[in-house]
């Protein structure tokens, strides 16, 4: 067996991603793949929503496979065991017939190259109809078209219907270079297969070219750092509908669309490699601005999600974090075009935020519905919607503190004036409504009154950079409090002495690694970059622990709870940012010490 030799990040991920629980896919791709758990078999789903289908917000996630019991099979049809072996760019099924072997030829179409000189393919249950039944009647409807074929010689090709689709039996008579490949999609053209030299050519050049445009890290962090650039295109979709640019998924599996403030994040490791497709994440959002200048919480093929009717109806977002994420990729590769296009939208969500979402016109946005906080479950929401929080009030500062800089680099001097006072004042709004001194940390309020619970969220306002030195100093000593936040695993989501606290249960208690990103900078500005550097390492550690690499970790234990999804976008982000961090201060230290 010929191993991949171009990229020695395509080595190093040699039987990293374990197909069993993550997806084999592509950078575009809505296909899936995954072996069945403890057998040798297959499976393709379907990285769509299809609302048409079957409607409702989670319905995708239990939707069956779209191809399901796929099988190798030799020339009498018996079933053959593999061993896989994967690596970024294909998956190895090492047979006692030989390897098979396994790539995308392109974003639709999986190609399977058989052993030389074998007579041998495949058997595979198809599902490409929906049927239900009602009370006055019922419903088909077409999921998805395939097609299959290939470029070797064909010795059984058999169709049989069974248990609400088809068992395909397709067996060649491979040559040298003969290959299998299943297309899915709307076309109804048949995909021709090429040799699978060529689709494994392309294959290997495409992620070579993916890996090969990342910034070197220390050697420590190289293995996951590799895998989180895997993820990173792994979890990249095409558009289609109204996705309309090249975006990235927090999840294929958990979480099909783009989500607002997970964009952001992604665009923070994209503008180490690929700025224009950093630029894509916030486009991509901003393409479904409402008309009142609202951002959608999420956006898929068919829609966007902008109200959700549980536990409460009510508008949905999520913070306002894009500005900011647009800063930092300024920062990085400066293009004031791309600010000029982005500003007035960026203006308009500003101004729903106080317009839609201030009842009492005191200054101070509120959530009106959990889930436009991000923190879908967090026991901040137990008391009862709105709630004035102060984790709003300081993204919005930091915000208006982002536009400041952009109205700056694009000569508005007056309008930059205007953002830097008016993040000033929402400070001293959030002093003046917020700040407890005997508590020494900013409460969240429900109809006016304290919400009795203690987040990191309670600590926020320190990542303003305009705090009194006394409130900092207070905010600090909350937060490397053992009994509260500081400790092994950092930051819980809630005060480990809290009687809320939850370690295992999604904003009640585990570790986020975006969480512990805005921390790592509110510490900076609050002159504590021993404290940051102590938060940045043990995030990066905490993330390394774990072969992959999750949405949320237990912050008693460091390991993931089976709730959070894997192979999660954000945390990949936020380890590959932290990771370049650490190790340009590493070699910045090591020539200071030369």
């Amino acid at each position: 067996m010929k191993e991949p030799t171009q990229s020695p990040y395509l080595n190093l991920l040699k039987n990293h991603i374990d197909i069993r629980r993550v997806p084999f896919s592509d950078r575009g791709s809505r296909l899936m793949l995954f072996q069945t758990p403890k057998s040798s078999r297959l499976v393709i789903k379907l990285a769509e929503r299809m609302t048409w289908l079957h409607p409702g917000l989670d319905t995708y996630r239990h939707r069956p496979p779209f191809i399901r019991d796929l099988c190798l099979v030799d020339e009498k049809g018996a079933t053959l065991d593999f061993e896989a072996e994967t690596y970024p760019h294909m998956v190895y099924l090492h047979t006692n017939l030989g390897d098979f072997r396994l790539v995308f030829q392109d974003g639709q179409t999986l190609a399977f190259g058989l052993p030389f000189q074998v007579t041998a393919g495949l058997r595979f249950h198809v599902s490409p109809q929906f049927w239900q039944i009602s009370g006055q009647g019922g419903v088909f409807k077409t999921v998805h078209n395939l097609s299959y074929a290939s470029n070797g010689k064909i010795a059984n090709n058999q169709i049989t219907p069974d248990e609400g689709g088809y068992t395909v039996d397709f067996v060649i008579n491979a040559g040298n270079d003969c290959a299998i490949t299943l297309s899915i999609g709307d076309s109804t053209d048949r995909q021709e297969a090429m040799p699978f030299s060529t689709a494994c050519a392309a294959a290997e050049e495409r992620w070579h070219s993916w890996f090969s445009r990342v910034p070197p890290v220390d050697e420590r962090y190289r293995s996951t750092y590799a895998y989180a650039w895997w993820i990173m295109a792994n979890n990249l979709i095409s558009p289609q509908g109204y996705v309309a640019y090249e975006a990235m998924m927090p999840s294929k599996v958990n979480y099909v669309g783009l989500w607002l403030w997970d964009s952001a994040m992604h665009a923070l490791a994209y503008r180490h490699a690929d700025p224009e497709l950093a630029r894509n994440q916030i486009r991509a959002m901003l393409a479904c601005q409402l008309p009142n200048g609202m951002l959608p919480d999420a956006v898929y093929d068919e829609g966007i999600i902008s109200e959700i009717d549980h536990p409460i109806h009510a508008e949905v977002t999520k913070p306002p974090i894009l500005a900011w994420a647009a800063l930092k990729l300024h920062e990085t590769d400066p293009n004031l075009d791309f600010l000029q296009e982005i500003y007035a939208p960026l203006v308009q969500w500003n101004a729903w935020w106080f317009s839609m979402n201030d009842d009492d016109v005191d200054g101070l946005a509120q959530y009106n519905h959990p889930y436009s906080s991000g923190l879908d479950d967090s026991p901040l929401w137990d008391y009862g919607m709105p709630v004035e929080s102060p984790d709003l009030n300081t993204y919005l500062c930091v915000q208006m503190g982002s536009l400041a800089m952009m109205a700056e680099a694009l000569g508005m001097e007056a309008e930059a004036g205007m953002w830097h006072r008016r993040a000033a004042s929402i400070v001293r709004r959030m002093i003046e409504d917020f700040w407890d001194k005997d508590a020494g940390l900013f409460h969240a309020l429900h109809n006016e009154q304290p919400i009795p619970v203690v987040t990191p969220f309670n600590l926020y306002p320190l990542w303003t950079g305009q705090l009194p030195d006394h409130i900092r100093a207070r905010l600090v000593a909350h937060l490397t409090n053992p009994d509260e936040f500081w400790g092994e695993y950092i930051i819980p989501t809630v005060a480990r002495n809290d009687p809320h606290f939850d370690p295992q249960t999604m904003w009640r208690g585990p570790v986020w690694a975006n969480i512990n990103y805005f921390f790592i900078e509110a510490l900076r500005q609050a002159g504590e970059p021993a404290l940051a550097h102590t938060l940045l390492t043990k995030t990066l550690d905490l993330v390394m622990s774990q072969s992959s690499i999750y949405e949320y970790y237990n912050s008693e234990t460091g390991a993931p709870p089976p709730t959070a999804a894997d192979a999660f976008g954000w945390t990949a982000a936020v380890f590959i940012d932290l990771a370049i961090q650490a190790s340009r201060g590493t070699n910045q230290q090591s020539e200071t010490t030369d």
